[in-house]
């Protein structure tokens, strides 16, 4: 079986890790450059970079930022925010990234995740999603939140993934922030039975949250999480003792 992912998440505004609650009201925290070699060095199997106002304010990522946070880090590092073409992806991968994520790019233009996948390799291609319920269903929405799509996200999910997308983020807008535990009724809904790996991302508050997260989805390959851990509410190595004598396959 394979081991489960634990990914820390810098969400980055003004060149400064910021976190908010519901993707609101957001407070700066940390220096990204510093925070990352912190995860690379503890146990954080991945780590994700996401300039989260690059889209609502349409530019492109502060590459020099990501540039310096590359090269600190020895894990996988997924980067997103603003990226709208080919060419940001190829601006990306050449700071020093492994994987891009798109969002709001991939709803204004439906070609682009197949255009990368293509260019880059499915295995460069994440497709993130903000969603929150809306109308009894799940919804995507845009630019951080911003924007009602009226994309179901089922649908939305599974036709990034026929495009070429190689993994899944799936960030609940509703659990974001509040700290009561993974939407496991929006993962199993939006995500199961989808043939790539599926990042959970929203609501973890305290290291059982990760154990029922895999136990109620075994199929879930990582548990993604800011807050708790930028605050040292969790330690990634004690939280990944906990999930090993739980029978839950994890990197020790």
């Amino acid at each position: 079986m394979l081991k489960k992912r634990i990914i820390p998440c810098l969400d980055v505004r003004n060149g400064k890790v910021t976190k908010g609650v519901n993707f609101l009201g957001n407070k700066d925290i940390a220096d990204p450059v510093e925070l990352a070699k912190l995860y690379s060095d503890c146990g954080a199997d991945e780590l994700v970079f996401y300039d989260i106002t690059a889209s609502a304010e349409g530019r492109a990522i502060f590459t020099d930022i990501l540039r310096k946070t590359a090269s600190k880090v020895f894990i996988p590092l997924t980067v997103g925010g603003g990226i709208r073409t080919l060419e940001d992806f190829d601006r990306v991968l050449k700071c020093g990234a492994d994987k891009v994520s798109v969002n709001s790019g991939a709803i204004a233009d439906k070609t682009l995740i197949r255009k990368a996948a293509e260019k880059y390799g499915s295995q460069c291609v994440v497709i993130s999603a903000d969603v929150r319920r809306e109308d009894g269903g799940f919804k995507v929405t845009g630019r951080g939140g911003r924007d009602s799509t009226g994309l179901e996200a089922r649908e939305w999910l599974r036709y990034c993934v026929s495009e070429g997308a190689g993994e899944v983020v799936l960030n609940s807008m509703d659990a974001d922030g509040v700290k009561g535990g993974f939407d496991i009724e929006m993962l199993d809904y939006c995500c199961s039975g989808l043939d790539v790996p599926v990042i959970a991302s929203g609501g973890a508050g305290k290291t059982e949250d990760f154990v029922e997260l895999f136990k109620a989805l075994p199929w879930v390959d990582a548990g993604l999480a800011a807050s708790v851990f930028h605050y040292k509410e969790i330690a990634i190595p004690e939280l990944k003792r906990i999930l090993d004598q739980n029978g839950i396959p994890i990197r020790l």
